[in-house]
């Protein structure tokens, strides 16, 4: 039986992987009081398996290595993409600037043990991945050293042999680095004083105000007696709402552009929360009506939501797509990977939205045939522009950056080059009429199947050396890596605190994306309560996830 095992090949390497990824997931199970290593026992599987006699040719496991790392990198790329550069405005941008400092943080304090030590600098690479739980930082680390190894006359052999001594200091270093993680926010807790019922209050008045809200307005403003609602487009505000329904003599009716406004007329208005009182500027004061009253009125007016479909309708605004004159209909909200957007009419359309209309049947149904509306056909993933971006990513990643300084020239690598180009393609694309949309639960299937095939090739690459470094010194390595995951963490919540005032829940996502640590993200949720830390969580990810893969790579370079 161990002799199909044993015997190389491709069914052998098939057969062992398979084995590695199932016992692994199946173990990620259990959890001890809510916590987790989830696909990390993937990793310590692959090791023991190796440990004790099970091994995949080299550039076979190098190839499952790689293309597995690519695959995850690129769909969280995919994801994220859209809204990256969005994360950088208002409050985005001091979180970001403090996850930018949690990442110098870290390789600051993995350098400063390097020179008091004296330990190997690619260990300590190994160490800081594992610390702040950075898995695609270990997959950048890896390549470089590898590349780096093979460009000096180095053999395949000799360059895995390279890499598995960082393997191993990240298997080491990851248990602790998810405890201490936990760690540090109960202990930030218990520094801050916090009281949750009173951090939920203080979370919604500090709450960045972009969420939807539909209020009823009565027209008593004599600036706008007498105009229609095209000519108020003219004003600044105007971008900013959406009158999705008018109430005249008890009669409601959908609003075209050339409706006149006269006084006393009851208006719904959709808008962000930020400027409700900008609406009432323009209109007049909230009329309190239930929502009921704008059903019962008038049956020929319905709410639908429309899937946008057809790829011909990405990258459209809707202002060019001109609804409302067109189909009298009109536009209120936009769905896009389960955030809720203001339907303004510089807002781009693509496919895999779902938009929230009001109008006649007729004129929805016509609307219908323009975005598609065939839900169903995005149940098939469209896999032109993965392949292609993957493709990409990999050119990228090959373009030699050099740098004065440096021996080798740095590389974004297969890792920073697929995530830059996944980052690029998903936010851009829709503006290029590039269809990138793809379901959340094949994103997800792409990510679990590369992050689970890297997981069990850098196991299974690790293990043959993982007991003698740790017994040969490795222990220490726990230590280092305990000091890199809770020196940085602490420093960045105290700032966040005393200087900028966040609230604890903006803190918990911050540390958690931070660190790129899922299980922070699911512990601090589970704990204190909150959706909030999700969105602060998904704010900084991006660019922490782009730091820490070229911060490992940068490290490697300065030891070559």
């Amino acid at each position: 039986m161990m002799k199909i095992f044993t015997q190389g090949g491709t069914a052998s390497a098939i057969l062992i992987l398979a084995l590695v990824v199932a016992s692994g997931l199946y173990l990620g199970r259990i959890k001890v009081k809510g916590i987790s290593l989830g696909t990390t026992w993937i990793l310590f599987v692959g090791i023991i398996l190796s440990h004790l006699g099970l091994r995949i040719d080299p550039t076979m496991l190098s190839f499952i290595k790689d293309f597995g790392l690519i695959l995850f990198v690129f769909a969280i790329g995919l994801q994220v993409g859209p809204g990256f550069f969005s994360a950088f405005k208002k409050e985005g941008l001091p979180m970001n600037m403090l996850s930018i400092g949690l990442v110098l943080l870290a390789v600051l304090t993995a350098l400063l043990i390097h020179v008091i030590t004296g330990e190997s600098l690619v260990t300590m690479t190994g160490v800081m991945s594992g610390a702040v739980t950075n898995t695609p930082g270990l997959g950048a680390a890896q390549q470089t050293l590898s590349d780096a190894t093979i460009a000096a006359g180095g053999s395949l052999e000799e360059a895995t042999d390279a890499v598995s001594g960082i393997a191993s200091a990240y298997a080491v270093a990851y248990p602790l680095g998810v405890l201490g993680a936990i760690f540090l926010l109960i202990l930030c807790k218990a520094i801050f004083k916090i009281d949750l019922k009173a951090e939920k209050q203080l979370a919604s008045k500090n709450e960045n105000e972009e969420n939807l809200l539909r209020i009823a307005c009565k027209v008593e403003n004599p600036a706008i007696f007498g105009r229609t609602l095209g000519q108020l487009t003219s004003d600044m505000i105007a971008d900013k709402f959406v009158v999705s329904r008018v109430m005249r003599d008890n009669v409601v009716s959908f609003p075209e552009s050339d409706f006149v406004l006269q006084e006393g007329d009851l208006l719904l208005i959709v808008t962000n929360l930020q400027y409700r009182d900008n609406v009432k500027i323009v209109f007049g004061e909230e009329y309190p009506m239930d929502m009921s009253q704008w059903q019962r009125s008038d049956t020929n007016l319905v709410s639908r939501r429309l899937s946008v479909t057809k790829s011909a309708i990405t990258g459209k605004s809707l202002r060019s797509l001109d609804v409302r004159k067109k189909y009298s209909v009109t536009v209120t909200r936009v769905l896009r990977a389960g955030i809720e957007l203001q339907a303004e009419p510089d807002l781009l359309l693509q496919v895999g939205d779902s938009i929230k209309v009001v109008g006649s049947e007729e004129g929805i149904n016509q609307l219908a045939k323009l975005v598609g509306n065939k839900p169903e056909s995005l149940a098939k993933p469209n896999l032109i522009p993965i392949f292609f971006g993957m493709a990409l990513g990999v050119l990228v990643g090959l373009i030699p950056l050099r740098v004065s300084s440096m021996p080798q020239p740095l590389k974004l690598g297969l890792a920073g080059g697929s995530l830059i180009v996944a980052i690029l393609l998903s936010y851009f694309g829709p503006k290029l009429r590039i269809t990138t949309y793809t379901a959340l639960s094949a994103n997800l299937m792409i990510r679990e199947i590369g992050i689970s095939l890297f997981m069990a090739a850098v196991g299974i690459g690790a293990g043959e050396t993982f007991i003698e470094s740790l017994v040969n010194g490795g222990y220490i390595w726990v230590l280092y890596g305990f000091i890199i995951t809770v020196l940085p963490m602490l420093v960045i919540a105290l700032i966040a605190r005393y200087a900028l005032k966040m609230d604890f829940f903006k803190i918990c996502g911050l540390l958690a994306g931070g660190t790129t640590d899922p299980a922070l993200l699911s512990f601090s949720e589970q704990m204190y309560g909150s959706g909030r830390i999700a969105v602060n969580y998904a704010t900084v990810y991006p660019l922490t996830m782009f730091l820490r893969v070229v911060a490992a790579q940068i490290l490697i370079m300065i030891c070559i």
